[in-house]
């Protein structure tokens, strides 16, 4: 069944409804949208600072120098550790991946603190209480010559273990990080090898520490939920102001789609002016971002300061074209009893999730295409 055999309007002009979940999703077409600025050699080292969400999660710095490995206990002591996040090893769960391919599930969230959203403090779950915005897959081939980012629409409509078939966003509500990775791997057939998670109050932080961030508004629009007008064109965002940027769901004209594209705008200008020269030239600067980058990321315990700097290292040649950032193939949006969900379109995610599986996305991005050039936001 589609979109068009179902009455209501589009999940992502739906307010918030009861329970779990929440409208939300990706348009097909999904880029790296933002403005920032570097050249030449410079541009290859943006990801020194690896930025991921969707969602999305930020991980580790590598090759800036004596300040990072001066500092990078203090950074690593700043990211929270979560105990119990990976599923248990068993018969339910996908093989392993490609060897030297690595796959990691990133979430976001409006607030780590206030909604225990990364298990801060291991506190024990309360189903029901926690939400994730934003839900990606991160999937790194062995060569780490490219980085591949699918964004799933929070309200995909999939089997939840336990629960039946469920907004994809209702697994992390009723049962953590945990039921969140056991659901995308029922659905892919791909075994996630790590979590992170990012607390979008990080924004401000990091945001200020580099004297702001610029984005280009596709058209002026207002936030009848904040109340904040964006005027069309180039803007410059405080740390407030970014917030509210990527936060903003209603009166969009594609509701929470284009809240992702925006989110996934202000990541890669955020990541672009992380690796600007003037950024990396300047200890002060650079240390300030840094620490509001590590205090607002949350891994799976299975993560060691090691492997996030050899995973970084690893990565130190990858450029911003190198990030190719896709959504799973959706049929459009409909109406499931009450709730307004997105339907994935089954024969072609199962392509794409075949493609991470084997290590085989050159080929799937070169006859499907991928997301990964600049250009504006709505």
């Amino acid at each position: 069944m589609t979109a068009r055999d179902l009455p209501g309007p589009p999940a992502s002009q739906q307010p918030d409804e009861a329970g779990p979940g929440g409208a939300g999703g990706t348009p097909e077409d999904s880029a790296f949208w933002g403005e920032g600025s570097g050249t030449g050699p410079r541009k290859r080292r943006w990801l020194r600072v690896l930025i991921a969400v969707g969602v999305f999660v930020a991980l580790v710095v590598a090759g800036l120098g004596g300040l990072v490995w001066q500092r990078q206990s203090s950074y690593n002591g700043n990211i929270d550790r979560i105990e119990g996040v990976m599923p248990d090893d068993g018969a339910n769960r996908p093989g392993p991946n490609v060897e030297g391919t690595e796959n990691w599930l990133l979430v976001g969230s409006d607030s780590r603190a206030q909604n225990a959203t990364t298990g801060e403090g291991n506190d024990v779950w309360k189903p029901g209480q926690q939400r994730t915005d934003t839900i990606m897959l991160l999937h790194l081939p062995a060569d780490r010559k490219k980085a591949y980012i699918v964004s799933f629409p929070r309200d995909s409509w999939v089997e939840v273990p336990g629960y039946g078939n469920q907004k994809i966003n209702a697994a992390f509500s009723y049962g953590g990080p945990k039921l969140l990775i056991e659901t995308v791997e029922n659905l892919s057939g791909i075994r996630i090898d790590h979590y992170g998670a990012i607390d979008f109050e990080g924004f401000k932080a990091m945001t200020d520490a580099l004297g702001g961030v610029t984005v280009n508004i596709k058209q002026s629009v207002y936030d009848p939920a904040r109340k904040k007008r964006w005027t069309a064109g180039k803007q410059k965002l405080n740390g407030e102001e970014a917030l509210l940027f990527v936060r903003q769901r209603y009166n969009l004209p594609n509701g929470d789609f284009d809240r992702i594209k925006r989110q996934q705008a202000f990541l890669g200008a955020l990541a672009k002016q992380a690796a600007d020269r003037g950024t990396l030239t300047n200890p002060l600067k650079l240390d300030r971002f840094l620490s509001a980058l590590t205090k607002s990321i949350s891994v799976d315990a299975g993560v060691s300061a090691g492997d996030l700097r050899s995973l970084a290292v690893s990565m130190r040649d990858v450029r911003a074209s190198d990030v190719m950032f896709m959504t799973t193939p959706h049929k459009g949006t409909g109406r499931r009893g009450k709730q307004s969900v997105v339907f994935l379109n089954a024969a072609k995610a199962k392509a794409l999730f075949e493609a991470v599986k084997t290590a085989r996305m050159p080929e799937y991005v070169k006859q499907h295409g991928g997301g990964n050039s600049l250009g504006t936001v709505s």
